[in-house]
């Protein structure tokens, strides 16, 4: 996609995600990594549900602000997890109401977050880390995400979700609609556990889901 195209991706996907009640009144965020360098950013304190292209802000490599509304608090967490993960092309930060409420009920830090319950959690998301609370923009937690990153790459099963405790998560694929599809699948898994507390997939499920899929678990 051209900036063009980006710039109206991000617009769309904040009205779904909003529409849809995966984020509400000015919370959360969404950005891109530019072809060329730089990045798209919304702007702080924008509702994601009535993004104008025009007005997102625009940074260089550097975090510098080239054009747009002022860019989002935390731009440095979203520069972060680019620095960490050369896939991402795109990373949404929300509210989400189940994780949030998950995460006020863990004692974290944790590895996990939810167990492994459904396989397209397993397949489409895999570990989700809780990570302490900080607050909003605190620029403390791009240290916490770039590191948790690493050493799940480490480990041979890359994150595309950090969860940041009070706030929500953060999550990141290679453009802004797949991006958005893990957020989903991330919250409805929260969603599923808190009214269930299923049991976990046993291990030869989840063998298998690696061996077929390629999940990252």
């Amino acid at each position: 996609m051209n900036h063009a195209d980006l710039r109206e991706e991000i617009c769309r996907v904040g009205a779904s995600l909003h529409q849809r009640g995966y984020v509400h009144a000015s919370a959360g965020n969404i950005s891109v990594r530019l072809p060329g360098g730089g990045f798209l950013i919304t702007p702080t304190d924008a509702c994601l549900g009535t993004l104008e292209p025009a007005r997102l802000a625009e940074v260089n490599e550097a975090g510098e602000q080239l054009s747009g509304d002022r860019a989002s608090k935390t731009l440095t967490l979203h520069r972060s997890i680019y620095a960490a993960e050369p896939e991402a092309g795109c990373v949404i930060h929300t509210h989400a109401t189940h994780l949030v409420a998950l995460s006020l009920q863990a004692e974290g830090p944790l590895d996990d977050l939810l167990p492994p319950i459904t396989p397209y959690f397993v397949m489409k998301v895999g570990h989700v880390p809780l990570l302490p609370y900080h607050r909003p923009g605190d620029p403390a937690v791009a240290d916490l995400v770039a590191q948790a990153i690493s050493r799940a790459q480490a480990a041979g099963t890359p994150l595309r979700a950090v969860m940041l405790a009070r706030l929500g998560p953060n999550v990141w694929h290679r453009s802004p609609a797949e991006a958005s599809a893990v957020l989903e699948e991330l919250e409805e898994t929260a969603r599923l556990w808190l009214m269930t507390r299923a049991a976990p997939l046993p291990e030869a499920a989840i063998a298998e889901l690696r061996n077929t899929f390629g999940a990252r678990w």
